[in-house]
């Protein structure tokens, strides 16, 4: 079975074929939409393997990114946090977390959602399958225009290479390989 990537370790090829590219559902929850942006953060500058089998740690030590709860850690929480092991101890990225949950909470009492704002960032048209790694783009107007407005409401470490890594994650836009199995098996449905 042909992936794009994660051939060879059973954690990333679950995510491969499970979630990555895959559509949210139609009202996600926010914590989903939250957990996905910090990893992604946490992910600037390292392989998507390594925050992978962190993941379930960063769950744990970021309260299930329950926007409420880590929009209230203090740095009581944020030392905390940087003596877990088993997350990414990087405080410019701990700290950006609680900035993006605080911001995240002040976005809905504004009466706005994270869901929504990623949506109005949708692509208008599906692009071609990529053939390669090298024809996939690693921004696009859209995560620029994106991480504006994200930086514009107060959050952090949302630069248009981080958006577009979530908008990929989150099925915003699909960059399976024209040979992987799951663009196939998506033609031949």
């Amino acid at each position: 079975m042909e992936r794009c990537f994660g051939t060879g370790d059973p954690l990333y090829e679950h995510y491969h074929d499970t979630e990555w590219g895959r559509p949210l559902p139609d009202d996600p929850e926010e914590a989903l939409l939250l957990e996905r942006l910090v990893l992604e953060g946490f992910q600037s500058g390292l392989s998507w393997i390594t925050v992978l089998r962190k993941r379930e740690a960063f769950r744990t030590a970021f309260a299930g990114f329950d926007p409420e709860t880590v929009a209230g850690f203090d740095e009581e929480d944020v030392t905390r946090l940087m003596a877990d092991s088993g997350i990414i101890r990087n405080g410019r990225k701990i700290r950006a977390a609680v900035a993006n949950a605080r911001a995240l909470v002040a976005l809905h009492v504004a009466g706005g959602r994270l869901a929504d704002i990623f949506a109005e960032h949708t692509p208008s048209h599906a692009p071609t399958p990529p053939e390669s790694r090298e024809e996939i783009p690693t921004r696009t107007p859209e995560s620029e225009a994106l991480s504006n407005r994200l930086k514009n409401l107060g959050f952090r470490f949302v630069g248009p290479v981080t958006l577009y890594s979530t908008m990929q994650a989150i099925g915003l836009v699909n960059d399976h390989l024209a040979s992987c199995w799951l663009r196939r098996a998506e033609a031949d449905a």
